[in-house]
């Protein structure tokens, strides 16, 4: 909106710009009490200045951000090598007091058009590598910023809470407003289960935030206009603050990665996480149902892992040995296969 108020102003003060130099033209022009009305004049200046506006507005249009950080370097170049040519050559006409206008005028042309043409060749020639320089400093302050967009599956799901009070996760945790509203809206649902996810998700935001907290609650008002999904203004957010995305989404993650943004996902560190287990080692695992395959059984170990049994079926409701046989990952988790051994007193 800032933008287009400017833009607006600009054109608008080149219309009064030109209004005044037809106003000026008219009084070169004329002379005496009988001189025509200025009227025509103040128009077609109007006219004039305001196209020249709308011109340079609308060729500022063309210009995208790479286009200026390709030619910023090259211009900023060509300006310091013309104003350098020019203050030189006026330098050194101080020594030369006596020659003519037009002697004059050949040495300022000259150093002009020397200094100028170096500017052009080093601001060519050297832009790329400071745009280089540009794209690793940006690069470098992402890979040391400490900001984290948080997306709406991370607080409901209540872990984060326990992760920051734990301290593997500091900083500031950035939440927009629009994920704020889908939260409310969660809250809000007819549905009872989504409206318990909802409220639980309120509660954990309002825990983050208590003086005791050891990371720092940041809401955010940008909101993206130009898409209207929330993982998609996530993203331009992250792209935006050289933030990281904390999310549990699945499809929230491949598509931050792809966009070159650093993801932490909970459900990755649960997994990395959980005890490492080998084939034919022991453990001990109480079965609580029957399995797909006709012999198996399934139980759980503390942390959620499932354990499925062959032979277990029988033992239901019993805490048994069993031996590892397999460890399956799977995007869901991680699957342990073992082998009945023999049931514990």
């Amino acid at each position: 909106m800032s933008e287009k108020l400017i833009r607006y102003i600009f054109v608008f003060s080149c219309l009064i710009m030109g209004a005044i130099w037809g106003g000026f033209a008219h009084e070169m022009n004329t002379t005496g009490e009988g001189a025509g009305s200025p009227l025509p004049w103040l128009i077609l200046g109007g006219l004039v200045g305001g196209g020249i506006g709308l011109s340079v507005v609308l060729l500022l249009r063309f210009i995208t951000q790479d286009i200026y950080e390709k030619l910023a370097p090259a211009i900023i170049a060509i300006g310091f090598g013309i104003l350098f040519g020019y203050a030189l050559a006026k330098w050194l006409l101080i020594w030369l007091p006596d020659a003519s206008s037009s002697f004059q005028v050949y040495i300022i042309v000259t150093f002009v058009l020397i200094f100028g043409f170096m500017g052009i060749f080093l601001g060519l020639k050297f832009g790329s590598a400071w745009q280089a320089l540009l794209s690793a400093v940006e690069q470098h302050k992402s890979s040391v910023s400490t900001l984290k967009l948080v997306d709406t599956s991370v607080i409901i799901d209540g872990r984060i809470s326990d992760i920051c009070d734990s301290g593997f996760i500091e900083g500031t945790l950035m939440v927009p407003r629009f994920v704020l509203l889908e939260l409310q809206h969660i809250a809000d649902s007819s549905d009872v289960l989504r409206r318990a996810k909802g409220r639980r998700g309120l509660d954990i935001l309002k825990e983050l935030q208590r003086d005791t907290s050891k990371v720092d609650i940041e809401i955010i008002e940008d909101d993206p206009k130009e898409v209207r999904e929330v993982d998609s203004k996530l993203v331009r957010l992250a792209q935006k603050f050289g933030a990281k995305i904390l999310t549990n989404d699945f499809n929230l993650n491949k598509v931050a990665q792809i966009e070159g943004i650093i993801v932490l996902n909970i459900n990755d560190l649960a997994n990395a996480l959980k005890p490492a287990v080998l084939p034919d080692e022991q453990m001990e695992v109480k079965i609580i149902k029957e399995g797909k395959e006709a012999s198996q059984g399934v139980g759980y170990l503390d942390d959620g892992t499932m354990v499925v049994v062959d032979g277990g079926r029988v033992h239901m409701g019993k805490l048994v040995k069993v031996i590892v046989t397999s460890v399956l990952q799977t995007a869901a988790g991680r699957m342990i296969f073992t082998r009945f051994d023999n049931v514990l007193p």
